[in-house]
Formats: C-alpha cells, sequence, structure tokens
C-alpha cells in the first residue's frame, strides 16, 4: 500500500534531501540479501537526513499519519534489514558520516552512524588506536549498521562484538523524542542498559544518530599463519582445542576445501585443495610463543604444514581469499545460485558437530555447500547453492539450509551469528528463544514503538489477519 508523503515538504528539509525518483527508490527496495530472499517493495519517498533535528522531524512527522519508516545506510545487509517492507519512507542516513569528538586519551570517539567503519579505524590509526570488532565489510559498511545488527567479525574471538565496544547512543524514538543512553565511563551500574537493546534491534526500536566507541590500542606485534589439514573434522577439532586451551589468537578463521578451490578460480590464487585454517595473532609482548603453542596443538589433529608470515604484505595476501569468499562463491557456477546467507554460531565445543552435519546433510542431499567463517567463535557461515530453476533442487536446498540451523539451535547456538533477523531468520525466533521472551520482546517493540513506525516487518514474524498482513508487534 503506498502513502502519502507529501508532508515531508513542509519540514526543514532541503530539496536534495528527498527524492521520489524511481531510481533511488529502486536502490532503496534491495540489499546484498535481496536477491536471496522474498523482493522488497519500493518505499515511496527517500529521505537523506543531515542532523539529528532532520531525524527526529521526519520521525514525528511521519508516526503522525501513520506512514512506515525503514533506516538505510550502505545495503550490505544479508537478511534484508533495511529493505522495506510496507512502502513509506527510507531513511538514509550515509550523510550523517561525521566523527563528532574524538578523545584518544580516553580512548573513545563519537561518530554518526553514517561513518564507513574503515574510516574510523583511518581517523584514530595516528596515535596507535583502532577499532577492534569491525567486520570484515568493514570497509564499505557504517558503523550505524553493524550497531543495528551487532555484526563481528575475523577477530572476534579475541576482541568480542559490537556491542562490547558501544559505551553509549543518541537515538531517535518513533515520536521524534532524542534519548541518550549510556556513559562515556567504561562502566556504569544506572538504570536499564538501554544501549544493549539498541544494539542489534535492526531501527525497529529506535534510529541511531551518534554512537560513542571505546577504542583500543594497536598491538606491537602480529603474526599471521595459514594451517592445512587433512580432513576437515580434524581442522574444526583443532581450531576448538586451540580456542579451549587459551591460545591468546586475534582471528582464526575456517575454510574448507570446496570454499578454497571456489577461491582459486574466482582470485587466480593457488591455495591447496584441502581444509585451511588462517590465522593472526596480536600481542605487545610474546607474540612468537602463542604461534608456537598453536602449532604444537595443531600438530596433534592431522596437520599437513602450518605456514607463517609477518610482513604486511604477506598478510594482506594471507587474508585477500578469505575476504572474498562471498564473492567467489557466488560467482562459480552461473547455472547455481546460493539459497541464504548461512550464519549460525554455537558453543565452541560444538564446532566440530556443526561442520561435520553441514557436509553429511550436503553429501545427504547431492548440494554443494561450501563452508567457511569465524571458527574461534563457533561461527560457520554455509552456502547452499542450487539451480533456481529447478523447484525440487530448490526444495531439497530449503530443507537443508533449515536443517543446519535448527540443529545449531539444538546445540545452544544461534540461528545468526551477526547478520541479524531481518526478514531472512523471522521463522527461527521462536525456537531459538521460546515464546515466552519473544513476547517479552514484542513488549519492548510497543513500548518504544506503540504505531509500528520503525522498520515494521522485521524481526517477528508476520501473521494474516482477515486478508491483511499484520505485523503483531503493532498491537493492532
Amino acid at each position: 500500500m503506498s502513502h502519502d508523503t507529501s508532508f515531508l515538504s513542509a519540514l526543514d528539509l532541503a530539496d536534495d534531501q528527498v527524492s521520489v525518483a524511481d531510481g533511488r527508490r529502486e536502490s532503496h527496495a534491495a540489499d546484498w540479501g535481496a536477491s536471496q530472499l522474498d523482493e522488497g517493495v519500493l518505499p515511496d519517498a527517500v529521505v537523506y537526513p543531515e542532523s539529528t533535528a532532520d531525524v527526529s522531524a521526519v520521525l514525528a512527522a511521519a508516526t503522525e499519519r501513520d506512514v512506515p519508516v525503514t533506516p538505510y545506510a550502505a545495503g550490505t545487509g544479508l537478511e534484508g534489514n533495511a529493505v522495506p517492507a510496507h512502502r513509506g519512507i527510507s531513511l538514509d542516513l550515509t550523510r550523517m558520516d561525521a566523527v563528532v569528538a574524538y578523545r584518544p586519551d580516553d580512548f573513545q570517539i563519537d561518530v554518526e552512524p553514517g561513518i564507513i567503519g574503515s574510516a574510523v579505524d583511518d581517523r584514530v590509526a595516528r596515535d596507535g588506536l583502532f577499532f577492534p570488532p569491525l567486520p570484515s565489510s568493514g570497509d564499505i559498511s557504517t558503523i550505524g549498521g553493524m550497531i543495528a545488527t551487532d555484526a563481528s567479525g575475523m577477530q572476534t574471538v579475541k576482541y568480542g562484538e559490537i556491542a562490547d565496544w558501544v559505551l553509549g547512543l543518541e537515538a531517535v524514538l518513533a515520536d521524534g523524542t532524542v534519548i541518550r543512553t549510556g556513559s562515556k565511563a567504561v562502566k556504569t551500574s544506572s538504570g536499564y542498559n538501554l544501549t544493549d537493546v539498541l544494539v542489534g534491534s535492526e531501527g525497529t526500536l529506535a534510529v541511531v544518530t551518534e554512537a560513542t566507541l571505546e577504542l583500543a590500542g594497536r598491538p606491537a606485534q602480529k603474526r599471521g599463519a595459514r594451517a592445512i589439514f587433512e580432513t576437515l573434522d580434524a581442522a574444526t577439532e583443532a581450531v576448538s582445542d586451540v580456542v579451549q586451551s587459551g591460545v591468546d589468537v586475534a582471528r582464526i578463521e575456517l575454510v574448507d576445501g570446496l570454499s578454497g578451490m571456489m577461491a582459486n578460480e574466482y582470485l587466480g590464487s593457488d591455495l591447496p585443495d584441502a581444509p585451511m585454517v588462517f590465522l593472526e595473532f596480536h600481542a605487545n609482548h610474546g607474540v612468537d610463543e602463542e604461534v608456537a603453542l598453536c602449532r604444537t596443538i595443531f600438530a596433534e589433529y592431522a596437520l599437513d604444514r602450518f605456514e607463517t608470515s609477518a610482513g604486511e604484505t604477506e598478510m594482506a595476501d594471507l587474508w585477500a581469499a578469505r575476504r572474498d569468499l562471498a564473492y567467489a562463491v557466488a560467482s562459480y557456477d552461473a547455472a547455481l545460485d546460493p539459497l541464504h546467507p548461512g550464519d549460525v554460531t554455537v558453543p565452541i565445543s560444538a564446532y566440530p558437530e556443526i561442520v561435520h552435519e553441514a557436509k553429511r546433510l550436503a553429501d545427504e542431499a547431492d548440494l554443494l555447500v561450501p563452508c567457511f567463517g569465524h571458527a574461534g567463535d563457533g561461527n560457520l557461515h554455509y552456502s547452499v547453492l542450487v539451480d533456481r530453476s529447478d523447484p525440487e533442487m530448490v526444495e531439497r536446498g530449503e530443507e537443508l539450509y533449515a536443517a543446519i540451523v535448527e540443529r545449531a539451535i539444538d546445540l545452544g547456538g544461534t540461528a545468526t551469528g551477526e547478520h541479524g533477523i531481518g526478514r531472512g531468520k523471522r521463522e527461527y525466533l521462536d525456537l531459538e528463544h521460546g515464546s515466552g521472551a519473544v513476547e517479552a520482546m514484542r513488549s519492548i517493540k510497543r513500548a518504544l514503538d506503540p504505531t509500528g513506525t520503525l522498520n515494521p516487518g522485521k524481526i517477528f514474524p508476520e501473521t494474516v489477519d482477515g486478508g491483511r498482513v499484520r505485523d503483531p508487534t503493532s498491537g493492532e
């Protein structure tokens, strides 16, 4: 259903801050994951706020007129998080990309949500600082998007996820009210932790307009390594042992033989056709001892060889294949498409089991399923490749994809380690959390956004009522 957005002309916005052009609207009806989900719908208008006041004015006016608002930034999401489900306004925050304040003595920086993640690192590098939890897409995705999905990446095993590095937020509620959460102190026990409530809420509770991020000192020593194993089971068991043994590793990434082959075809690289683990070690002293300990543990698990690198160029080459794996998988075979972006995470002790199960199910279904991921925190990325013109193959693929998610939850894990729920994982919310917890989430949504203005159709499954699609969080 279209919504009347003519009221935007009465707000204090410049002409170039509002667009109803088809091209602009079409570009905001998709993100990276849109081709793997049901297509999004065109927003009725795209608005480019340039300040918190702009965001507040748009939300207040939209809520008063019952017009949905979907926050949008770089469009790098994989679960349709920022794709409108009910037209309305696409609120593009990319113009709000400033560094508001920088306090190197406190290891803190205040930024607007549209700033690209790597730009934060660039800004603080001269002081020997960095923002540790940046995901692999940190050079193309925004801080606001990372906060919305509570993103994480290759260095999570050592440094944690985005939520661990957000000290406070400025955010705008659906009715236009501006709030501040958290504190610039590194700890507080004052009141409800609204910062953590908003982190990971995917723009369904409020629109973040400023974030106070904690920074860390750059490690004095770095070492990279690649381990090649005889079997995939040996590789996953070795990873589990290294993490459980407390080896101080900053990155530990799994790449199965199939993924390596796909990377070779895409990049022209010469990775071995065997299971691999890519590693990086950070320390201020004693890094070589950590590398040696890791090598010793790996040697107990059918290790073929263990190679190290210390130079920046060597380490960049080492990580290039892993960073581009998503592109490699997508371009592997023109007749095959990835169904959905697999993104499960399990306790580290269960990591060997979930990887083994994914491969077993793939063999049983006779489908290609490359497996890779941030192994050190129990995260498995997998892609189920199917010919979309073959309904029976697609059905097998859907069953396989779901079986891996359900097994991860059964092992005490999660349906989504870092991509969020969006539209793609809504059906697993009850299974993972239970109906009582999900109803508590809905209560929070109703309390902060009683009209269902903010990003309707995300996170919670929708229901059909009298032939009309209804968001159950709206209370209607």
